[in-house]
């Protein structure tokens, strides 16, 4: 059964969504997340994924009040993405309830770092986050791509330890045009261990449905909840 993660995006303490992670392209859909995540919990999901957006341009935590405020009136699982650039940052973000977080650019930038927090928090507590455009990693809130590819970046960081990836293919976020399977059936292939995170491009449940046939472990998805693509209902079979 594959796993349900539905996405937060933070921007001035509002869940918001951007296109392709533009923020000049950034729709508001509710001024207060703690209510949204409310809602998935009544609704029976377990996990959440909350990115500050915020975080990502300022390059260090700063929506870390949203986090506590989620994590200390739900049960969700919470991991937590966006700007975490050092040891503070961590420690804020699990002193306030983060399950697990992200890393995505420091794993390119500053890849000691992110090393280090592996070895101190463990794998099961840090994701490492493949932002790619072209089977390329992209890097910065998605202004810069690498010319690192994909599958070699993954399989040195499962060398090191990592066992969760969210894969994010950033000409689909945003857009509601379907995942890339493809791209993550590639990733299975050649790294059958690794616990996958499809995120960007669901548009409704059919698309929910085709990532678990291709036996993508989970997906992450937003924008076809809060356009009311997909009801909440609908996702209770895979509860």
């Amino acid at each position: 059964m594959i796993e349900i993660i539905p996405a937060i995006d933070i921007i001035d303490g509002k869940c918001v969504r951007l296109k392709q992670g533009d923020y000049a392209q950034k729709t508001v859909y509710n001024e207060n997340p703690i209510e949204v995540a409310k809602r998935f919990a009544d609704a029976g999901i377990r996990r959440l994924h909350l990115v500050d957006l915020d975080g990502a341009k300022a390059q260090h935590i700063v929506n870390y009040k949203v986090l506590e405020g989620i994590t200390s009136k739900t049960d969700l699982i919470v991991d937590f993405g966006g700007g975490l650039k050092s040891d503070d940052d961590l420690r804020i973000a699990f002193e306030c309830g983060a399950s697990m977080v992200t890393g995505g650019s420091i794993a390119v930038k500053k890849p000691e770092v992110f090393l280090s927090w592996i070895k101190k928090y463990g794998a099961e507590k840090i994701i490492l986050g493949a932002d790619v455009k072209d089977r390329k990693i992209a890097v910065g809130g998605w202004k810069e791509t690498t010319e690192i590819e994909l599958l070699p970046f993954l399989q040195k960081h499962i060398e090191k330890g990592i066992t969760k990836v969210i894969c994010t293919d950033i000409s689909k976020d945003g857009m509601l045009e379907g995942p890339s399977i493809e791209l993550y059936k590639d990733i299975l292939r050649s790294l059958s261990d690794v616990y996958l995170i499809a995120s960007g491009g669901v548009s409704n449940i059919q698309d929910i449905e085709q990532l678990e046939e291709a036996e993508i472990p989970a997906v992450i998805f937003g924008k076809a909840i809060y356009e009311g693509r997909i009801a909440l209902k609908e996702l209770e079979r895979f509860m």
